[in-house]
């Protein structure tokens, strides 16, 4: 059945954790989870993806979608992408410390910052004296989490307390139990040769911490008074520890028993035993006894199922144990008391009534905590996770989003006397980072673009940022410097060839469009300067950036002779390398995509119109035609490509993360396509373009913060990211500038038959 409330449906969710036949605590929760969900809903589809410490070692039964090599960063992402593709309506994820890779585990935050679906948490360890990286990937948790399960309300006062998490996300949903029937161990002790035997029973993966020295130590006392009495220690030995030591820990164990003179009295089952098996050994014990030395441990599995199958539990006090057995529902002995486990043992043993009562209200409790019952209330919880997700708006009125007035407030607040910072923490500027030249290139265009702009203010920024591209030349090394420390000192002598490409452009569109003499003649200079710089650039984008920056000194400089140089070579390259990549589905001069693409049709289509060459306008008309294609989500509205895409030979894009310089250098091609043929289509194509800043977008966002002229840095599957950084401001002004300049143009080709909005 498919569980619902109203019309909420939770018909297909995925599942990540470790899973058998991976030997962990984990991967046996994990499995169980499943199992329990198929047996309880067994018309949901529930697809796992498995933790993998060891990639090829596990033969994964049919149930494991995927898996996820711990450490392998890019395999989180594919993981994301393919939950994304799959239909799974939630996500519910196991954590722990330690399956997952990158630091404190932070791999897993790559993953979950890719899925848009609502996110549902298990946390089996909740530290209450983190490290400064156990806090971080916690508190990311918590911010990506609709819900949170833990076990224990320990767990809920830590989380609250030492977090600062909401109450109304977390859940205690208690571990996990099989549904077995209440049994008389005599009934399965000669499965294991233990008849006759009272049975003292610690299960779990062997390490150091669990304790298991108090109990040996405890025996001499209870065999003295119970000579019948084995304490059988199930498990194998932790993988770790088997890694670095091999069995030295268990072997000192045994020789501690030795010493003791109870050898014959403790028995070491070294196995990593199944599900039924172990339920089995269980029920074949008289006492189960956890005498774990960790007072903070939330949650013991091993525990739960003692209680499940109504076991007598004589445990230390941790955390767990505290609270499945209160109210008389198991005994409660302090850590390392080697005495009081004895005194405690023997006086269960000696009265088949005190630990049948015991017993009793144990297996009562259990009865509470059977699977079915859990995963009937995780699926409450899943379900309203659904209920949390924000409803996605209709793209209602694309068409009467009104074009912003281009505003450089938030340029400033990213400016200082040296020129405009790199990046920024939500809106503040973060000095760590210091400037680029990309930036302050791009801020150079954007002073010659804003329209009604205070001559003063103009004239002040103009010269800073000029300032900042003329110091950036290394007249050594004829190439432009990219990255500046805060403190004015340069990171590099040469900076990349991108960053070389944008300086030219700056230089020539500079020259073409400065308000002011002395700003156009410095520009023309600085070009004649250091433009042949361009004629050793290997990088498409940079050769395009160039391209760009020489038809904008074209028409500043008529028969400018480096221009025409540029403008006569690169073009060519160009055409060869779409004759080179292109496909029958592949119309596009790259076998990948990458960042800022139309800016390629774009170079070809202005070099076309400043040569006067057919060919290269039809090329760049027809390859920016493809990649608009790629830019359109089915829903019809600007899907900018996604970060993630890049790289991805002969590869669809994919949505995330989507980034404020896409929609400009779409913006850009696309004036420059309506410029070279008078097609109204193209400024359709850059209105909705523009209209992605105003939130006709994926996630129905809006990235412009209208009242001070800032934008976030772009969108990501759980929504903003809410930095502002200087590419991203510049990238909205700019395009705001660029379509309203081309409304104009385009109204007067439409007439007054046309509302430009």
């Amino acid at each position: 059945m498919k569980q619902s409330t109203g019309a909420l449906d939770v018909g297909h969710i995925a599942l990540i954790g470790n899973f058998l036949p991976r030997k962990c605590g984990i991967a046996t929760f994990t499995t169980d989870t499943y199992q329990a969900l198929r047996a309880r809903f067994p018309d949901m589809q529930v697809d796992v993806y498995a933790m993998d410490d060891h990639p090829g070692r596990y033969d994964y039964p049919a149930a494991v979608t995927g898996a996820i090599p711990q450490h392998d960063r890019t395999a989180y992402i594919a993981t994301a992408r393919a939950i994304e593709n799959s239909g799974a309506q939630v996500l519910w994820l196991q954590h722990e410390y330690g399956i997952f890779g990158g630091e404190a585990g932070g791999h897993i935050l790559d993953l979950l910052d890719r899925v848009s679906i609502p996110l549902i948490v298990t946390l089996h360890t909740v530290l209450e004296k983190p490290s400064a990286a156990e806090r971080t990937v916690l508190e990311g948790l918590l911010r990506r989490a609709a819900k949170v399960i833990v076990m224990a309300e320990r767990g809920r006062d830590i989380l609250e307390r030492v977090y600062g998490a909401n109450p109304k996300q977390i859940a205690n949903i208690p571990h996990g139990v099989p549904d077995r029937p209440f049994a008389d161990p005599e009934a399965f002790k000669g499965r294991f040769g233990w008849t006759g035997r009272r049975v003292i029973l610690t299960f779990g993966l062997l390490a150091p911490g669990k304790g298991i020295e108090t109990i040996i130590e405890a025996l001499p006392a209870v065999v003295e008074r119970h000579p019948d009495a084995m304490y059988v220690v199930l498990g194998a030995t932790h993988p770790n520890l088997v890694a670095h030591e091999g069995e030295k820990y268990r072997d000192s164990l045994r020789a501690h028993a030795d010493r003791l003179g109870v050898g014959s009295n403790v028995a070491f089952i070294d196995a990593f035993v199944d599900h039924e098996d172990l339920i089995d050994y269980l029920q074949a014990a008289d006492i189960y006894a956890t005498p774990y030395l960790n007072p903070a441990q939330i949650t013991s599995g091993t525990l739960s199922y003692a209680v499940g199958v109504g076991k007598a539990v004589v445990s230390t006090p941790y955390v767990h144990a505290t609270e499945i057995l209160a109210d008389g529902h198991g005994v409660l002995v302090d850590f390392r008391d080697s005495a009081a486990f004895a005194r405690e043992i023997n006086d269960l043993l000696g009265s088949s009534r005190n630990i049948g009562q015991l017993s009793a209200r144990a297996y009562a409790r259990g009865r509470t905590m059977i699977w079915p019952r859990v995963v009937e209330k995780a699926m409450d919880e899943l379900i309203a996770s659904l209920a949390t997700r924000p409803h996605r708006l209709l793209h209602a009125g694309k068409a009467d989003k009104q074009v912003l007035a281009p505003d450089i407030l938030a340029v400033e607040r990213m400016s200082d006397a040296t020129g405009m910072l790199q990046h920024s923490i939500f809106s503040v500027p973060d000095r760590r980072h210091g400037y680029c030249i990309d930036d302050n290139a791009r801020a150079l265009m954007l002073m010659s673009s804003v329209e009604d702009l205070d001559p003063v203010t103009r004239d002040k920024w103009m010269t800073i940022y000029a300032s900042f591209v003329q110091y950036a030349w290394n007249p050594d090394a004829r190439r432009f410097r990219n990255f500046m420390n805060f403190d004015r000192t340069w990171c590099e002598d040469v900076g990349s060839e991108d960053s070389n490409g944008r300086a030219l452009w700056s230089l020539g569109v500079t020259a073409r469009d400065a308000r002011e003499a002395k700003h156009r003649d410095w520009a023309k200079a600085m070009f004649d300067a250091t433009a042949s710089l361009a004629l050793d650039l290997g990088s498409p984008r940079a050769q395009a950036f160039a391209m760009l920056g020489a038809a904008a000194m074209l028409e500043a400089s008529p028969g400018h002779d480096m221009a025409l140089q540029i403008l006569r070579r690169f073009p060519d390259e160009h055409l060869a390398l779409l004759d080179a990549a292109r496909r029958p589905e592949w119309g596009w001069f790259e076998i990948v995509l990458a960042y800022d693409n139309a800016r390629l049709p774009e170079a070809m289509l202005r070099a076309g119109m400043a040569l006067g060459r057919a060919d290269l306008i039809a090329c760049g008309l027809d390859t920016l035609d493809w990649i608009v294609g790629r830019q359109t989500a089915p829903e019809g509205h600007f899907r900018a490509v996604g970060s993630e895409s890049f790289g991805r030979v002969y590869a669809e894009p994919l949505p995330f993360d989507q980034q404020p310089l896409e929609a400009q250098a779409t913006i850009d091609a696309c004036a420059a396509a309506f410029d070279a043929t008078g097609d109204m289509r193209w400024f359709d194509e850059a209105k909705r373009a523009y209209d992605w800043y105003l939130g006709v977008n994926d996630l129905d966002l809006p990235l412009a913060t209208q009242r001070d002229g800032g934008c976030f840095d772009g969108l990501m599957p759980t929504g903003l990211n809410r930095n502002q950084g200087a590419e991203s401001i510049l990238a909205l002004q700019m395009a705001s500038c660029a379509i309203s300049g081309l409304s104009k143009r385009a109204g007067s080709v439409a007439g007054t038959a046309r509302v430009i909005a």
